[in-house]
């Protein structure tokens, strides 16, 4: 069971609040790269990409308001390809639920995800990010089957 990515690749930017900094200067260093593609951002991080990037960005709830969820949902729905979310581990926010859940959707569906700046890098750089790509999904079947 597999799926393709296409060349041009739907990207979702996700930063906590002392992490947006860090992201949208990341993005500007990458503005290049990640103009070719399709990007997604939650609230405040997509208005401040969009202005810095001078390019469009998809601006989702706010995560605390759903926005991590909504790009959850677009992770089951196929409709997002990579994402890259600077999330900051020294600091617990009230929605680490949602951020929990959007990690573990990335996990399951097998979604290319970069959580610093290094990663994001390399990602960023691979070429399979310039090239259509068949993505292997894991199959669950029997992992649901035991939970009936």
């Amino acid at each position: 069971m597999s799926r393709t990515l296409n060349t041009q690749k739907r990207i979702a930017l996700v930063a906590h609040d002392n992490k947006k900094a860090e992201l949208v200067e990341w993005a500007v260093y990458n503005r290049n790269v990640l103009e070719k593609h399709s990007l997604f951002a939650t609230g405040t991080t997509g208005r401040k990409l969009e202005e810095a990037l001078q390019t469009p960005v998809v601006k989702l709830l706010s995560g605390p308001l759903g926005g991590d969820q909504q790009i959850g949902a677009m992770i089951a729905e196929e409709k997002i390809d990579v994402i890259v979310f600077f999330w900051d581990p020294m600091e617990a926010l009230p929605h680490d639920p949602d951020i929990k859940a959007l990690l573990r959707l990335a996990a399951v569906w097998n979604i290319p995800m970069a959580c610093n700046r290094s990663t994001a890098d390399f990602l960023l750089t691979s070429p399979l990010m310039h090239t259509r790509y068949e993505v292997q999904n894991i199959d669950y079947s029997s992992h649901l089957q035991r939970k009936i």
